[in-house]
Parts: structure tokens; sequence; C-alpha cells
């Protein structure tokens, strides 16, 4: 009859209480699409000498292009 050894690791390991589960595949590129949008919104306001993207908002374009990249910085701490 054959033995089992108590010592060898189950096939696949359970996660253990406290450790969070990897990201979803899709974070990665919303994250860094997230910081290339509004470093593009930045770009674009200003080679566009404030033509562009929305004129109507002036110089809080600046501020919208920092906001949005601001997101993409914000979910790099939540990357695993």
């Amino acid at each position: 009859m054959a033995r089992t050894n108590p010592r060898t690791k189950p096939a696949r390991p359970e996660a253990r209480a406290g450790e969070e589960a990897p990201n979803a595949v899709w974070f990665k590129p919303v994250m860094f699409g997230f910081m290339l949008i509004g470093l593009a919104w930045i770009i674009v306001f200003y080679v566009s000498q404030g033509a562009l993207p929305v004129p109507a908002f002036g110089s809080w374009n600046i501020l919208v292009g920092f906001g949005i990249a601001f997101i993409g910085f914000l979910m790099t701490t939540r990357w695993r």
C-alpha cells in the first residue's frame, strides 16, 4: 500500500487571510491610460494656446489634466 507524504504542498495554495488578490487584467492599462490622457490633455492645452481641449474652461484645463493624471497616480497605490 502506498503511503501519502503529509509534507507535500497542495497543488494550488490558498490565499492567506489578510492577503489581497492580484489586480484584474484591466487595472494596469486603465491606470496608465489615465496618466497618459491627463498628460495629453495638458500638452494639447499648451500647444493649442488654450483653444483646445475645452475652450470654455480656460486655464482650468490644466487642473482638469492634472486631475485625470492624479486618478492614475492614485491607482498606483492599489496596484499589486
